[in-house]
């Protein structure tokens, strides 16, 4: 699957985020990547600018 955009990631992770609980970073990349069903290549992979894609 291709990388989501900013917009795409938005709403599910919106979702996840509506139970008003506190999420750490690690649970909400490993739920919007489960989501995604993004690899650990996708999910660690940077644009050219070195800007990290996922989260």
């Amino acid at each position: 699957m291709a990388i989501p955009t900013y917009e795409e990631i938005m709403l599910p992770l919106l979702k996840i985020l509506s139970n008003g609980g506190i999420h750490k970073y690690k649970e909400l990349e490993e739920k919007l990547k489960n989501v995604f069903n993004l690899t650990e290549e996708e999910v660690n992979s940077r644009r050219e600018s070195g800007i990290k894609i996922f989260l």
